[in-house]
């Protein structure tokens, strides 16, 4: 019993692959066209389909909206009764039917074009009716459903929804959308929390230690200790960073037998300190740290200028890692 269970999976898995690896050799000109038309697009994707295709379609939006490509899903059904409001003539839409005569899908197309909007249709029939109204038709090429009565949408299923990431994930490409852009698309959970940047974790404005060149040591320590880093950030008379000293400094000058009273900033500091970009993830300034045995990275704006500090424990507090 337990074998003939992973046998009949693994067929589902074979089939499954089978058919993606013939949609893979199948992509032509069409999707390269589909690609051109929504990175042209002023407005926002459209995607519908009725039943699965539906629930791929919304996954697509889903996906494209998270990696740089504005899109919204539209039940086809609701459009016919008031929803068709949302497309305007600045939008795209991808519509996805595995015949390409689902009704309610079929139903659009007048008034889509009506508005002249760009469709993109998938489907796994050539001479259908959608695929002979659409801009592009990106054909499915499947032979077989996964499902033994070959009735259940499975390996079509799956397929749309692969055309569908590899859209997003070119136009991501194309794009050049960046981890920080990702980050500001998910704020919330654990991905939120990985993603987050410098910025949104560092100490700035009052609360941030800053201490001139020329500023006495006695002044130094009291600024250090008074913002409680353990550091701080050392300025020239243009506000650029030029150093740092850190509780590690003072103990290695104290060492060499300097005097704190006959002394400034400058002769205690270590000069072109490690720092960070405000919009780096702050994962990526835990791993400088790590990587250079610190604690403490000065946030520095283009022009050299500290905007912030951020400290190991900041990073662990607000569950990067």
């Amino acid at each position: 019993m337990k074998e003939d269970i992973l046998k009949k999976a693994r067929k589902v898995f074979e089939i499954e692959i089978e058919e993606l690896s013939r949609l893979r050799d199948s992509l032509d000109e069409s999707f390269v066209k589909a690609v051109e038309i929504i990175l042209a697009c002023e407005g926002k994707i459209i995607t519908t389909g009725v039943g699965k295709s539906g629930h791929i379609a919304q996954k697509i939006a889903s996906t494209l909206s998270s990696t740089g490509t504005p899109a919204h899903f539209l039940h086809p059904s609701e459009a016919l009764h008031g929803d068709l409001g949302v497309i305007d003539s600045r939008d795209t839409l991808l519509a996805i039917s595995n015949s390409g005569e689902s009704p309610e899908v079929v139903s659009l197309i007048p008034y889509v074009k009506l508005l002249k909007v760009p469709i993109i249709a998938i489907t796994n029939r050539k001479d259908s009716t959608l695929a002979k109204y659409a801009d592009v038709h990106l054909f499915l090429n499947i032979k077989k459903e996964a499902c033994p009565l070959d009735l259940a949408p499975t390996s079509s299923s799956t397929a749309s929804l692969l055309l569908g990431d590899a859209l997003a994930m070119v136009l991501l490409d194309l794009r050049g959308f960046t981890k920080e852009d990702f980050a500001m698309r998910h704020p919330a959970g654990s991905l939120g929390r990985k993603l987050r940047v410098v910025r949104e974790l560092y100490h700035t404005g009052d609360s941030m230690p800053v201490v001139y060149e020329n500023t006495p040591m006695p002044d130094v320590i009291i600024e250090m200790t008074s913002k409680g880093f353990g550091a701080t950030a050392v300025i020239d008379e243009k506000g650029k960073l030029v150093g740092i000293i850190t509780d590690g400094d003072l103990r290695r000058f104290v060492r060499k037998g300097g005097n704190f009273n006959e002394s400034t900033a400058r002769d205690v500091m270590t000069k072109n300190p490690k720092t960070v970009k405000p919009d780096e993830l702050a994962a990526e300034a835990l791993k400088r740290m790590e990587e250079y045995k610190i604690t403490v990275l000065i946030a520095v704006d283009g022009d050299g200028r500290p905007e912030g500090i951020i400290h190991m424990h900041d990073i662990l507090r607000a569950g990067v890692l």
